[in-house]
């Protein structure tokens, strides 16, 4: 049941992005242009910082735990999924 959940919500996924993408279509009707500024600026300071920082010691080891032994058994099966159709907007 998870698997068919998981495969749907793909399917989902897909369909938003691709409507997202295809069936928006913008056009440029005016060119933009930035505004006209002046500026006039003085030379400044940046702040000056001490910082002490601590040590990390990363080693490893080896331990004996108890894992669990697991078998996966996997069959075919047919399920039923939308059928999504997506014609993007004409120029």
């Amino acid at each position: 049941m998870k698997t068919s959940t998981a495969i749907v919500g793909g399917i989902v996924a897909i369909v938003v992005i691709a409507a997202g993408v295809y069936m928006v279509d913008v056009d440029q009707t005016e060119q933009g242009s930035m505004p006209d500024v002046d500026v006039s600026v003085e030379g400044g300071n940046m702040p000056e910082f001490e910082a002490e920082t601590g040590s990390v010691d990363v080693t490893t080891e080896e331990e004996t735990v108890t894992v669990p032994d697991v078998e996966i058994t996997t069959e075919e099966e047919t399920i039923t999924v939308p059928d999504v159709n997506v014609t993007p907007p004409s120029d």
